[in-house]
């Protein structure tokens, strides 16, 4: 079954819905499917807003079911206590963001790798405070998407199946070309694929995507570890090659380096 409920979905589309959000369980509730082909569904949450003016874009898998629902009962109280659809999605979007153990590391790995001298930061911390306005959040995938009930992590392949790389082609894309001169930081390597494959259609340059950093999540404690130094490589466990890291470090230092030239 598929359901596709408009081309470009807005808050302007899903007022109603949104206004009587109220999560079934773990799920989002069908007033706000886009699409369903009994194995990947999509729904709506408020994440269209584009920071226009942002030099950097962190960049995630897809929201997961805990980012869709704060987002969506952010905009549902926004709507509730008079704001417009517009002002409703950008305070979902910006509440949404991550935060915690992710945040600290992807800082520390930033500017390990010299992003806040490139910015003229003292620390990326900065995007997290004053200089939040130079930053844009988003993800490959906008918009939620499940895969057999779950939150997507990587399988299927987003370039490689219809129904995902169609918010590339024209979600991801959008972005891409509203910020073509800002540095794109993917999270993760199955999101480097789907800014690679952007990249090819010479929407933004693959010298702005910073390919090769360890996710920041707390999960990947031990990569990041390596990266930064703080563990020696001879000191990894068999289920990280330190190499694969350190070469990885290196052609990032070089990067910034010459975008910075």
């Amino acid at each position: 079954m598929q359901n596709n409920k408009t081309i470009a979905p807005t808050l302007n589309n899903f007022v109603n819905a949104v206004k009587n959000y109220e999560p079934a369980g773990s799920n989002l509730p069908e007033s706000l499917e886009l699409y369903n082909d009994g194995q990947i569904a999509t729904f709506y949450a408020p994440f269209e807003y584009i920071n226009t003016k942002a030099r950097v874009v962190i960049c995630g898998i897809t929201p997961g079911f805990q980012q869709a629902d704060l987002a969506l009962a952010t905009a549902r109280d926004a709507l509730k206590n008079g704001a417009t659809p517009e002002e409703a999605s950008k305070l979902a979007k910006n509440t949404a963001s991550f935060a915690g153990v992710m945040r600290s590391n992807l800082v520390a790995m930033l500017d390990d790798i010299g992003v806040n001298e490139l910015l003229s930061l003292r620390s990326c911390s900065g995007l997290f405070g004053d200089a939040a306005g130079d930053v844009h959040y988003t993800s490959a995938l906008r918009y939620p998407v499940f895969y057999r009930g779950k939150n997507y992590s990587g399988a299927p392949s987003m370039v490689r199946t219809p129904a995902l790389r169609y918010q590339l082609d024209h979600f991801l894309t959008e972005e891409c070309q509203a910020l073509s001169k800002a540095l794109w930081i993917p999270l993760g390597p199955k999101v480097a694929e789907a800014l690679e494959y952007i990249s090819k259609q010479g929407v933004i340059s693959p010298d702005q995507i910073l390919t090769g950093l360890p996710h920041p999540s707390g999960a990947n404690a031990e990569r990041i570890s390596i990266f930064l130094g703080r563990k020696a490589p001879e000191a990894a466990s068999a289920k990280t090659n330190p190499q694969v890291l350190l070469d990885a470090k290196e052609r990032l230092l070089k990067k910034v380096v010459n975008l910075a030239a």
